[in-house]
């Protein structure tokens, strides 16, 4: 493209124009990343998902960390999966048994990710400097030899630095969800469809069970799917709560915490909103639901072929039915509950039935299927069944060890031959996409049907009836209320 075209073309793809189906190659341009180069990436958010997934990106030769971002400068208060493992970690990456022995806890922030990303490449010969920043705006506009972006901020983050990025030609990969709100994931999801460029979602996308138990299905091997269950004993963090905390300590020195916020109206600081723990508020993560639902939802939708759904409820007693499903509705609007349970109808498709989907959290199951009895067996405590008019297929929640019940269905089982093709890491999937190759097996267009299903669902928790979705037009049609609940309200300055 000439430059006016092509700032005009940008402009257009901003103000989230629709193009028609053009490759992406030709859309998207020089953005591209020729085969022989490393993708120059910024990082934005280094809390403890951030120096997981940076450990594991900086090794990496097809790519090259060229920026850090996070509003927290550094600071040892972060919530980690068990008992020093951010520490243990880090040593292992340096190979620096004493890393972080002054730390009083979990230590992590710009200046820790900055640390990594430099002492890694001085060992490996590049000795780069890795400038560091505060606002992923001012990196944006600053770093001009960007060519990606890879999002671990918190859940309310994600659909600005998506967007931000793609607008000014930058590929993304966010860690899960696209957006919090359905309005920004809409958003993200044409900004990529109209720019070309290359995007991804990390929500287990490289399953290898995913194409097999497509293969049992289309095998027939449960005949006819028309229902999914899925559950998880998430939320381990708070929810349920009623009200906003009312202590106001002071905002800990080097974290900017406006730049946290965001897009989200101003609010004093408080520890309970930060880190690991913003899951369960509203206005900053997405729930049980959010968090876990893409990892299992991404591999139901390829399987059954899923769209938009047509209705969406949660629960409600009178198709529950089940005895001990006490869930207590959401009277506010500041948390999710620490208990949910959500169905969702979906229409026939390509010579497919109608489907029902059922999730469930907080230690919700559902009913004890005859085909378990049968065996012995209880239900685990996390899990994925699919129920066919021959049968069930029962797995485990991101559906690792697939398997017919009752075992006798399974030992009779012939498998059928592997026909379909199995993914790349999810990582890998990316890189390919940044250099002119595939979209993604999570692209935000292909993870389109399950993000606006998420959402939809978090929206039922919220309003006490079953809703209507009309998918076309992005509206519930039976109520204002949740359609109220689709975008967020912005503080000046941080409008998408």
């Amino acid at each position: 493209m000439h430059t006016a075209s092509r700032r005009r073309f940008l402009a257009a793809a901003a103000a989230g124009a629709a193009l028609t189906a053009v490759p992406r190659r030709v859309i998207a341009g020089a953005k591209f990343v020729a085969p022989s180069d490393r993708v120059n990436v910024a990082f934005v958010g280094a809390g403890t998902q951030g120096i997981r997934q940076l450990i594991e990106a900086l090794p990496r030769g097809d790519m090259r960390v060229a920026a850090m971002c996070d509003p927290n400068r550094r600071s040892d208060d972060y919530v980690e999966w068990g008992r020093n493992e951010i520490r243990d970690k880090v040593r292992r990456f340096l190979d620096d048994p004493a890393w972080g022995a002054d730390a009083k806890g979990c230590r992590c922030g710009r200046e820790v990710g900055t640390e990594l990303v430099e002492r890694h490449y001085a060992k490996t010969g590049l000795g780069w400097k890795c400038p560091a920043y505060a606002d992923f705006r001012e990196m944006l506009a600053k770093e001009k030899d960007l060519d990606a972006v890879y999002n671990m901020t918190p859940d309310h983050l994600h659909g600005s630095v998506v967007v931000a990025a793609m607008r000014l030609g930058k590929h993304a990969i966010t860690h899960k969800p696209v957006a919090n709100t359905f309005s920004e994931s809409h958003l993200a999801m044409t900004t990529a469809k109209a720019t070309g460029l290359a995007t991804h979602l990390f929500c287990a996308a490289d399953k290898h069970s995913t194409p097999l138990m497509r293969e049992w299905i289309q095998a027939g091997a449960i005949g006819a799917v028309r229902e999914v269950h899925n559950w998880t004993t998430r939320p381990f963090w708070p929810q349920g709560m009623t009200e906003l905390p009312r202590e106001r300590p002071p905002v800990p020195d080097g974290l900017d915490w406006d730049l946290w916020l965001g897009p989200v109206p101003p609010r004093p600081y408080h520890p309970a909103y930060t880190h690991a723990v913003f899951r369960g508020w509203i206005d900053f993560g997405s729930g049980a639901l959010g968090d876990m639902g893409h990892y299992s939802f991404s591999q139901i939708f390829k399987i059954l072929n899923l769209g938009a759904p047509s209705a969406v409820e949660a629960g409600r007693d009178q198709f529950w039915k089940i005895e001990d499903c006490l869930w207590v509705k959401q009277e506010n609007n500041v948390s999710f509950p620490r208990a949910a349970a959500i169905r969702w109808e979906f229409p026939a498709r390509d010579g497919m039935p109608p489907v029902v989907l059922y999730w469930y959290d907080g230690g919700l199951r559902p009913p004890l299927p005859a085909e378990l009895e049968e065996d012995g067996e209880d239900l685990p405590a996390e899990g994925m069944m699919f129920v066919g008019d021959e049968g069930k297929l029962l797995a485990e929640f991101m559906g690792d060890n697939p398997r017919l019940i009752p075992s006798r269905k399974m030992r009779a089982f012939a498998k059928p031959p592997a026909t379909l093709a199995r993914p790349l890491p999810e990582v890998d999937q990316w890189i390919k996409a940044c250099r002119g190759g595939p979209a993604t097996e999570a692209s935000f267009e292909r993870a389109w049907p399950w993000s606006q299903t998420i959402l939809l669902g978090n929206i039922a928790l919220r309003v006490d009836k079953k809703l209507a979705w009309d998918a076309a037009a992005r509206r519930f049609t039976n109520s204002e209320a949740a359609n109220r609940l689709l975008a967020r309200s912005y503080r000046p300055g941080w409008e998408l």
